[in-house]
């Protein structure tokens, strides 16, 4: 585990944003993104009969359909222990490999740092 003060303040940041949309929304995750110039994108859990996105595809959906270009890291706040291999995938063909992707519990403490790839 790591703790949020161990991370810097622009990563500690979109924790508290994945943290604050899943608690708001009432949803199973909440994430946030943010792209080469800084921007953030927050999102939750897409669950409807035609539509089924988790938190983190619809927060880089809302990222590359406001025109970035890139990803600089990824955050999730959800009660699963593990990322789906399609959320690492949507962070990978935005950001690269090595993106950092931080899987937090709702406490917003981070479990694990994954690289997107």
């Amino acid at each position: 585990m790591t703790e949020s003060t161990d991370l810097g303040p622009e990563d500690r940041k979109i924790v508290t944003l994945a943290r604050s949309t899943r608690a708001r929304n009432g949803v199973p995750e909440g994430a946030a993104v943010r792209d080469e110039t800084g921007r953030t994108y927050v999102a939750g859990t897409v669950a409807l009969d035609s539509l089924k996105l988790s938190a983190l595809q619809t927060a880089v959906a809302m990222a590359v359909a406001s025109g970035a270009q890139s990803l600089e890291a990824a955050a999730v706040v959800s009660a699963s222990d593990e990322l789906s291999a399609e959320d690492l995938a949507a962070v990978r063909d935005l950001g690269g490999a090595g993106t950092p992707v931080f899987l937090a519990g709702g406490d917003g403490t981070v479990k694990e740092t994954l690289p997107a790839g």
